[in-house]
């Protein structure tokens, strides 16, 4: 995600408080909030992914996905 993007949806959110947005700004705005939660997302998985535990004998080891529990 660029900066210029970045830029117009601060724009359009400034907008949307100041008066309203119309059905295109609309559908633009939820597709590059969509894009960027997609990019932060993207980014932390891949930190987590570089992400290591090193115990106390010094052995590392990379983080495991937790497993999703029902209750």
């Amino acid at each position: 995600m660029n900066q210029e993007k970045i830029d117009r949806i601060n724009e359009l959110a400034r907008k949307a408080k100041a008066g309203g947005l119309t059905e295109a700004e609309l559908a633009e705005r939820d597709a590059l909030r969509r894009e960027y939660i997609d990019a932060v997302k993207a980014s932390l998985r891949s930190q987590l992914d570089n992400t290591y535990i090193v115990d106390a004998q010094g052995n590392k080891r990379p983080l495991k996905k937790r497993e999703k529990t029902t209750n």
